[in-house]
């Protein structure tokens, strides 16, 4: 009894927070309160991303090490975006975070902290709409990225990349993968901030260029009101023909279409270049087989005029004789 009467006191007292965690627990009576591990928490002071990473790269050696991330991977239309960015040491940017945990005076103000700084060393690399219908968007992410690292004003010693990719375009240039990197890593929440403020400052004036379709609120993402706009007004030039819904509207032809039509232009252009090849030696043996019988007339002309005993070039005896 005396239990009980302990179970049911404590039960009076806990916080309903706690029997709630308890019942989702499985804890029919209440007395077991749930772990404070599997209690919501308020994100602490200081929390997200560090430069832990970075720091155990300086420990190794690695002087520069550039973070790495992209923006718009997903959205319907406009651009991918790749930033790449070296941090110095010793600099604090307060607030810093992955650019999605952001709001967007927030990315503004630290977008403006991080490319004004001096010794922030940073690039940002922009693949359209147009190249992400030829090579699809990982590729296009991964050219993105590759251009943003080869556009730092030196390169770096040591990449720390958002995702599970390296491009392969960086060659031996030794990276970490860090998967949701930008809210981990300073210097990839860095690059995330730049390559997501770039993309946004892109889509507003995509969004002037083409009205009706609300690019300066979602940016270009499948939100209902785009998806709409799309039915209503069908697509726009910059919109991705390989995603849907306006793969299936424009009937999308597949990858590779500028390159395959390129390599028919090179096939078409040797093709006539191998026929006006052609034509000069014909014309040259033409010309070849006219001096060979004017050789010949010669010869043969010379042969008559020797039979007769005359001089050839002189037109035989009778020439003889007029210059005597």
């Amino acid at each position: 009894m005396r239990r009980s009467s302990r179970r049911r006191c404590a039960q009076a007292h806990s916080s309903a927070a706690d029997n709630d965690a308890a019942r989702r627990a499985g804890d029919q009576d209440g007395a077991r309160v749930a772990p404070a591990a599997r209690k919501p928490r308020a994100p602490r002071a200081g929390g997200g991303p560090t430069r832990a990473a970075e720091a155990a790269l300086w420990a190794r050696g690695f002087k520069a090490v550039a973070g790495v991330d992209e923006a718009g991977r997903g959205p319907l239309a406009g651009p991918v975006v790749a930033a790449a960015a070296v941090l110095p040491p010793d600099a604090e940017f307060p607030g810093l975070n992955d650019s999605k945990q952001l709001g967007e005076e927030a990315r503004e103000a630290l977008y403006a902290a991080l490319t004004s700084h001096p010794g922030v060393a940073w690039s940002v690399a922009v693949v359209d709409h147009e190249t992400i219908d030829e090579i699809n968007i990982l590729q296009a992410t991964m050219l993105a990225m590759q251009r943003a690292v080869q556009g730092l004003p030196s390169p770096p010693d040591h990449l720390l990349i958002d995702g599970n990719r390296k491009p392969t375009g960086l060659g031996e240039m030794p990276a970490q993968l860090l998967v949701k990197g930008d809210a981990t890593s300073t210097a990839i929440a860095a690059a995330s901030v730049i390559a997501k403020v770039t993309r946004d400052r892109l889509m507003l004036d995509l969004d002037a260029a083409h009205p009706g379709y609300g690019f300066a609120q979602h940016k270009g993402y499948g939100v209902p009101a785009h998806k709409a706009a799309i039915a209503a007004l069908g697509p726009c030039p910059v919109h991705r023909r390989s995603f849907e819904p306006v793969k299936s509207m424009v009937g999308f032809a597949g990858y590779g279409q500028k390159a395959r039509a390129a390599a028919e232009a090179a096939a078409a252009a040797a093709v006539a270049a191998g026929a006006a090849g052609a034509q000069q030696p014909a014309a040259a043996v033409e010309q070849q087989q006219q001096q060979q019988e004017q050789e010949q007339q010669k010869r043969r002309g010379a042969a008559r005029a020797k039979r007769r005993g005359g001089d050839p070039a002189a037109g035989g005896k009778r020439g003889r004789k007029r210059r005597a």
